[in-house]
């Protein structure tokens, strides 16, 4: 674990690059001294309603459609252990630990709000587990988006409590076996304790946050990869001129006009074809300010939602303490659990995400072609002998075929559950999980493209521009151009992965200059 920064959760001002340094393990975290005062009133409403007998949904009553049902105060810490208990029920493969130390941060920072009326103890529990590496082995399915992510937060709230398993090395154990390694104890549940840790929208929002941090860079990238491309294919950048765009000012395309300039600024390749006799260049080349401008808008707006929604309350009752006027109307049942917010933003960058998938593999089919692009056929050294880089358009179109099934919206199904109580939900994890997949299967597609590009630009005759030569410099470190056939899968697998989290944009920019933003 890092010493070196420290993230502090407050409820109000957590962003997704401190999530994604937590998760990651490069920070440690701790609650800030601002964020106890409302976490402590916030309790004090509990504490006074267990003392004096007051019925309040969730302190002391049933869950769901067991509402109606009273429990005695000698039993309310019982309440809490079988609500954790009985809803640890989540199937599939496990989260990974940077899955799921992002679920615990956004947890840990929704609790600080301090509108659950959680006791510290769960918050110390939360922030010794981050900071001491003990991660919940947590199912990823289960969750319906409302109750938030009801199964894969009660696997996390067991392992608080000293039960289920733990993620350690690779391997599951138990939980007590981890916890007595590193000398804590179980945190004891007291009222309300449970239903604060489960009932939230955290892993729909840290598969978000995981998915919205990649495509932070790779969106970037995913330009230059474009601008190679042009270059390969000796297109014109006039229709990125920065009136054109002024002519339809959507903030997208005139950002991606204005980055394909910078990207482009310098090229020897642009500046030798300025008198051709070509009039227009094919719309995956011409119209990409305009496609890829769209999906930058479809990821701002993902941003925005984001940032929002991890300084957010979101289980359920909440409290509004009123010191000078107490009373059971200071416990708000309501729906800020219901994850539509996050459903369909995931859909909406899903779908954006095929479309970035699609025009790519359009102009992969431009450089492959010789009959439109002058090169050699597939760019094989002996054409029909060899074959070049023909599968490599194949293995492209095969993820973008899984592009295509994931940009179906997941927000379209709902399905009624507790007895009726609960008789629409968002499916909010499972479009945020589509969403961080899909992120995968997009840099395929941009990594074969990558490919093409740099293995088109092996045969132009002048050099292209300093950050377009920078990325095929850092591609040729990994996959050397062509001479005669060879498998490509390792290296385009190890291009798709390095395009996601290889930090090649913070090498491109500290070279050549950053690029607009």
């Amino acid at each position: 674990m890092s010493d070196e920064h420290v993230v502090f959760a407050d409820g109000t001002t957590l962003s997704p690059q401190e999530v994604m340094m937590v998760a990651k393990q490069r920070a440690s975290v701790a609650v800030s001294e601002n964020a106890w005062p409302a976490i402590h009133a916030a309790r004090g409403v509990v504490d006074r309603i267990v003392s004096t007998g007051e019925t309040v949904y969730g302190i002391n009553t049933g869950f769901g459609a067991l509402v109606q049902e009273r429990i005695s105060t000698g039993d309310l810490a019982q309440l809490q252990l079988n609500l954790v208990r009985s809803h640890a029920t989540a199937l599939g493969e496990y989260m990974s630990v940077e899955a799921v130390r992002a679920m615990m941060l956004i947890r840990l920072n929704s609790l600080c709000k301090g509108h659950s009326g959680i006791h510290p103890d769960c918050i110390h529990q939360l922030v010794d587990y981050l900071n001491q590496s003990v991660h919940p082995a947590v199912p990823r399915i289960g969750s319906l988006g409302a109750s938030g992510d009801l199964a894969p937060l009660s696997h996390l709230a067991l392992a608080l409590i000293g039960e289920g398993t733990v993620l350690e090395d690779g391997d599951v154990r138990p939980t007590s076996d981890a916890l007595f390694d590193k000398g804590l104890a179980p945190v004891e549940l007291t009222a309300k304790d449970g239903l604060s840790l489960i009932n939230g929208t955290s892993q729909m929002t840290a598969y978000s946050a995981l998915a919205q941090q990649e495509l932070s860079e790779l969106l970037i990238l995913s330009d230059v990869v474009l601008a190679a491309s042009m270059d390969a294919r000796s297109c014109s950048l006039t229709p990125s001129r920065e009136e054109v765009h002024q002519a339809r000012p959507h903030p997208g395309q005139a950002l991606v006009a204005q980055r394909l300039r910078a990207i482009l600024s310098g090229s020897e390749i642009l500046d030798s074809h300025e008198d051709c006799d070509r009039v227009q260049d094919p719309y995956s080349f011409r119209c990409a300010p305009q496609v890829h401008g769209a999906v930058y808008e479809s990821y701002m707006r993902l941003s925005d939602m984001l940032y929002r929604e991890i300084n957010s309350a979101t289980d359920n009752p909440l409290i509004f303490p009123e010191p000078d006027n107490p009373g059971t109307h200071e416990v708000v049942s309501q729906g800020n659990f219901h994850g539509e917010i996050i459903a369909l933003s995931c859909d909406a960058m899903s779908l954006a995400l095929f479309e970035l998938g699609s025009i790519s593999e359009r102009r992969m089919d431009q450089m492959l072609d010789p009959t439109r692009s002058g090169l050699p056929a597939f760019l094989a050294s002996n054409s029909g002998l060899e074959s070049g880089l023909m599968i490599v358009q194949y293995s492209a179109g095969s993820s973008l075929s899984e592009l295509h099934g994931q940009c179906t919206p997941r927000t379209a199904f709902s399905t009624s559950t507790s007895a009726g109580q609960e008789d629409h939900v968002s499916m909010g994890a499972t479009a945020a999980w589509n969403l961080y997949t899909g992120v995968e299967r997009l840099s395929e597609v941009l990594a074969c493209e990558l490919l093409i590009a740099c293995e088109a630009l092996e045969h132009a005759a002048h050099r292209s521009s300093p950050h377009v030569h920078g990325l095929v410099q850092l591609v040729r470190s990994v996959s050397p151009r062509l001479d005669g056939d060879r498998s490509t899968s390792e290296e385009l697998r190890t291009l798709a992965t390095t395009l996601r989290t290889g930090g090649w944009l913070a090498r491109l920019e500290a070279e050549h200059g950053r690029l607009p933003r």
